[in-house]
């Protein structure tokens, strides 16, 4: 069993310790239930559980999950526009995300996809050092997409 102060006190009985812990006003928490005797720490039961509560929301925080970026643009898309573009996926790409390039047509422009292609296909190229698509840009519906991984 641990003190309240961190201290080892020993191994007692449970009955011993409950009566230890109320005489301090505080509470018996099992810290390792399947260590052989279980391990016990006297401490505020509340302050306890906030702070298992922070280490495994600092833990999820630490650990940045293997997702995809999106990043979107108009089949008629400035070049200055594409370039600022090309910023962000350089930038995902460096921290090792992968990146769903999508262009989405409007109205009459579904009669030229030939564009959006061109669009994916610059991109692709400007971003060919750090990244590589997987596989040919596609036609979903009203969008083409490309995904892009880290070299």
């Amino acid at each position: 069993m641990i003190d309240s102060d961190g201290k080892q006190v020993g191994i007692m009985s449970t009955r011993d310790a409950i009566r230890l812990a109320e005489s301090r006003g505080l509470d018996l928490v099992e810290v390792a239930a399947t260590a052989q005797p279980p391990v016990c720490r006297i401490t505020d039961f509340d302050k306890f559980r906030y702070a298992q509560k922070k280490k495994a929301h600092d833990s999820k925080r630490g650990s940045a999950s293997g997702g995809i970026k999106e990043v979107k643009m108009g089949a008629l898309t400035d070049k200055h526009d594409v370039d600022f573009k090309v910023k962000h996926i350089r930038r995902f790409v460096g921290d090792g995300q992968r990146v769903k390039l999508t262009v989405s047509f409007r109205g009459r422009q579904m009669a030229h996809p030939e564009l959006g292609r061109a669009l994916i296909d610059g991109v692709v190229e400007q971003v060919r050092d750090i990244a590589q698509s997987e596989g040919a840009a596609r036609m979903e519906g009203r969008t083409m997409s490309v995904l892009l991984t880290p070299r």
